[in-house]
């Protein structure tokens, strides 16, 4: 066994004794606390050995009941908020199951950038950023997209595969440098997720100097004229810029992007924003891109992109084998903080999310951790976007080791860690 073997099973060891120990050791002012009790100590879930320091703490809540005005996180901002979180490529085990129209019709992967002929500054751009090899999604779905005659696509993927590079990537390969008005459209439903696809571009781009990136969101002038070759905004402003004040021709777009098609359906404005500027496109290369593909993201794709070749993720059984999950019975807010305080004190942990009911109880735990000395991050729901999207990106940059957050601010955020505790 190697040294790090032995000394994560010394860990683990530690952390499953001390865990036993917490409902063993109680309050000597309170010697007879729980000795009726029929609860059972806690310990490891059965046939979940381990090699990492990965673990689930559950503590008893002590009747907390939710914030009444606790606000929830709107699609739209979550799915900001997880592309913060997954800045950089995530590695998925998942299959891809390509369907298109001719199922006999050759279909093509790369395991290099190199193998799709870019032209070299774009290609320059690309190692740039630090992509070295395409990911999954992107060595299937690049050679199509860059086909000739263009192909329409729909895809389902989720934050952090590379699927912002892939149609980024797309609109620039499209582009004539000679021709000084929009010929890629990209729509996104926030204008933070707009901003951040085209921070993406100009990265991108940045060694085609003749390629010129501009927005259709709120404050955008409404006497503007687009001069740049792609455009990326929200429906509402990019339909009332490219149709009713005509800073644009929606009719010379080349290409034409949904980003977050499940986000945008589910506001009814931007659903029938996204449709109505299709119907006023030219015959363009049309790409939807989703991170989940129910019914009715389906039949919106289909109502909005003819003929596609449809990318969709086959689903397998995720092992839980290296997940170790602990229940700890605790008797109020200072049983639960002297829980944490043992098992930070047990495991080496790299990140954690502590999940909390309330607001009021979140803030408490963030005070009392912050005396203690450990670099916490809280995250409730009543904070702006901007502010959420500050913590989780400093969250995500390892500046907070700890956040400390509420259910319902943090919903679909709990990826790439090392440890979730739920309080």
């Amino acid at each position: 066994m190697s040294d790090w073997s032995a000394q994560v099973n010394e860990q683990e060891q530690g952390l499953a004794m001390r865990v036993s120990e917490m409902t063993l050791k109680k309050n000597e002012n309170t010697t007879t606390l729980n000795q009726n009790s029929n609860s059972t100590p806690p310990t490891a879930a059965p046939n979940q050995s381990s090699t990492t320091i990965s673990s689930s703490t559950t503590v008893k809540p002590a009747g907390d009941t939710p914030d009444e005005d606790d606000v929830e996180t709107s699609k739209e901002d979550a799915s900001y908020l997880r592309k913060i979180l997954r800045s950089k490529l995530v590695t998925t085990k998942t299959d891809l199951e390509v369907l298109r129209k001719d199922p006999r019709s050759p279909l093509y992967f790369v395991k290099t950038f190199n193998d799709l002929n870019l032209k070299p500054e774009l290609l320059r751009g690309v190692y740039a950023m630090g992509f070295d090899a395409p990911s999954k999604i992107q060595e299937t779905a690049l050679p199509t997209l860059l086909a000739n005659p263009p192909v329409n696509m729909i895809a389902q993927s989720q934050s952090g595969t590379g699927k912002t590079a892939a149609f980024v990537l797309t609109m620039l390969s499209r582009v004539d440098v000679n021709l000084k008005y929009p010929q890629c459209l990209c729509l996104a439903p926030t204008y933070e997720l707009a901003i951040q696809i085209g921070e993406v571009a100009i990265k991108m781009a940045k060694f085609m100097t003749d390629v010129k990136i501009g927005f259709a969101v709120r404050g955008t002038e409404r006497d503007k004229i687009f001069t740049e070759q792609i455009v990326i905004g929200t429906p509402g402003t990019a339909l009332d810029l490219g149709w009713k004040f005509n800073a644009f021709d929606l009719q010379k777009i080349s290409v034409f992007v949904l980003d977050e098609a499940d986000v945008m359906i589910a506001t009814q404005g931007h659903k029938d924003q996204s449709i109505r500027i299709q119907r006023h496109l030219g015959e363009c290369q049309m790409l939807l891109f989703s991170a989940t593909y129910d019914t009715e993201v389906m039949k919106f794709a289909q109502d909005i992109i003819p003929n596609p070749v449809t990318i969709r993720l086959r689903r397998e059984e995720e092992s839980l084998d290296n997940i170790k999950q602990y229940y700890i019975e605790c008797q109020g807010q200072d049983d639960k903080f002297k829980a944490l305080s043992n098992i930070y004190g047990s495991i080496s942990i790299g990140q954690a999310v502590v999940f909390c009911k309330t607001r009021r109880s979140a803030s408490w735990l963030s005070e009392k951790m912050s005396r203690d000395g450990h670099a916490v991050g809280l995250l409730s729901g009543e904070l702006p976007i901007h502010q959420r999207a500050d913590i989780i990106r400093r969250f995500r940059e390892g500046n907070e080791k700890v956040l400390i957050t509420t259910n319902v601010a943090a919903r679909g955020k709990t990826s790439l860690l090392n440890s979730t505790i739920s309080t």
